[in-house]
Formats: structure tokens, sequence, C-alpha cells
């Protein structure tokens, strides 16, 4: 398969600007979010305003757009009493990107969200290893053939999971980013090192290596040791949660107010220590890419 055009620019040194949230930008703009089934649900109840998000934020300056594929694992539709609706859903989020991003007057990539099968602050209810080689591979191929340009791994909180899905990526022969979320002191949820995470990557490494969905405060321990992986690397964080995230999960999610123009500021710092892929989690918006994508060009 040939080399994607976003992955040619990390190899010849080029920063990417990935999107921000999709799920609590649609809460944000009052479209239903309960639980299981999060920002699938706008997929069938408003995918125009799906569209309208990718779009904003390819206009905003983003480079890779995210498909909203976050939710349409058949477990989760499973529990939403549609599990038979995988491919199509998973199909319909990355058409929707796809149209945004070639309305967009820049080149704009789409990868699809992989993310854990369970709860992304639930280490513990990470399943067992045959289940994870089943379910990843299947929405692995769910993605690959609804044409998205890689597959972005995120919110990991085990190492176990991680490597699941990177073999299902691979499987499809598609680029992966692989992104953990992590603790303060530089610990996936699970308590495993992220540097020693990482560096058992190495025998096959994914295009990047990245970690989402932690608060901005916590960034700056991962730096060090996303740097050490020799690999390209990248963060994107998380503003807070989602409107009926669990609470247990607070630690992770606790609400950062973090303005476009200060979190552009952080975003320099990233990019000043090797980063070479920033954008945001839960909570940021087009404004905060917007604030980065004049950064960036400035």
């Amino acid at each position: 398969m040939a080399t994607p055009a976003w992955q040619k620019r990390l190899g010849d040194g080029s920063s990417l600007l990935l999107d921000g949230a999709t799920g609590t930008e649609l809460e944000r703009r009052g479209v239903r979010s309960s639980l299981p089934l999060w920002a699938a649900h706008a997929l069938v109840e408003a995918p125009e305003l799906v569209r309208r998000v990718h779009a904003d934020y390819a206009a905003a300056g983003a480079d890779l757009l995210t498909a909203n594929t976050f939710r349409t694992q058949r477990r989760t539709l499973t529990r939403g009493a549609c599990g038979e609706r995988a491919e199509e859903l998973t199909a319909l989020a990355v058409s929707l990107a796809r149209e945004a991003a070639n309305a967009a007057d820049h080149p704009v990539a789409v990868l699809g969200s992989a993310p854990p099968l369970e709860d992304c602050f639930a280490p513990e209810r990470v399943p067992a290893t045959a289940a994870l080689e089943e379910e990843h591979a299947e929405h692995a191929r769910h993605l690959a053939r609804a044409g998205v340009d890689g597959i972005l791994i995120e919110t990991m909180n085990t190492l176990r999971e991680a490597r699941a899905a990177l073999r299902a990526a691979r499987a499809q022969e598609l680029p992966a980013l692989l992104s953990f979320v992590c603790w303060r002191d530089a610990t996936l949820l699970s308590g495993e090192s992220l540097e020693d995470a990482l560096s058992s990557l190495l025998d096959d490494p994914p295009a990047a290596v990245l970690v989402n969905c932690l608060p901005v405060s916590n960034v700056d321990a991962c730096l060090a040791p996303l740097a050490r992986s020799g690999l390209p690397f990248g963060v994107y964080p998380n503003l807070g949660g989602p409107l009926d995230e669990p609470s247990d999960a607070a630690v992770v999610r606790n609400r950062e107010d973090v303005a476009p123009a200060e979190f552009a500021q952080r975003a320099h710092g990233w990019l000043s220590a090797g980063a070479r892929i920033v954008g945001g989690c839960c909570g940021t918006t087009p404004a905060h890419i917007a604030s980065i994508a004049q950064l960036m060009r400035s």
C-alpha cells in the first residue's frame, strides 16, 4: 500500500495539526450523548452536524481529522441495541469526515478512531486477549473498508490492548498512530511505565506515539519518555470529560479551563520539546485548534 501523504510529512520532519474533540463538541452543540453510544448517537440523529464539526476543524487548520468512530465498535453498539450496524455506522462516520476533508482548502487526512473496547479509564475492565484480537480486528476491517488514511489507536490504558489494536491495524496494512492515557507520573492507568511501554514497541513501531485525554497539567512528565522513544510523537490533552463521564475517572478528566490562546502557547511548548503532532481531546473546540494553527504558521 502506498504511504499516505500525512505519513510522508512525518517522515520529512514536518509537524501536523490534529483536530480537537468530536464528542464533547457535539454535546456543546446540543446533540444527545448518553452512554453507552455517546457520540455515536449523532451519526443517526444529526449526521450533518457531525460533518459540520469536522468541517470546522478543517477550516481551523487541522491536517488530520478523526472520524467519529470512537463508539462504533460492535461491543458498544450491542449495548445500545444496534450491534448489527457496526460496519454501517463506521462507514458513515468516515464518509462524513471525508466530505469535510475533501472540501478543505488544504490537504487533510482522515483517521479512524480505535479506542479501548471497554471504559477508557478502567484498565481492570480490559477484556481477555482473544476478545481483544477478534474485536479490534473487526473494527480495523470496518475502518479499512471505509477508506481511512490511517488508524488512530487512542486513549489506551494498558499495553496489552494497545498491542492488540496495533496488530489489527497492521493486518489491514494501514499506518497507525498509538496513543496512551497517563497519570501525572507518566505511567499508564494500568500502572505500567510509559517509557517501558514505548520501548516494547520498537521492534515493530507505529508511525507515531502519543498521549491523549490527560489533563494539560499531566503532559510535561510524558514529554521526555516520548522523546526518548526515538519515534515521531504527539500530544492531545483534554480540558474535561464528557458530561456523563463516571466520577471515578475524575482524576484524569478533571476540568481545566484553558482558553484557546493559552492552549496554543502550551502546544508551542510541546512542539519545542520535539512533538510532531499536536491537537486536542475532550473539551477542546475549533477555536483551540485555530489558535494552534495560527501559532504554527507564525
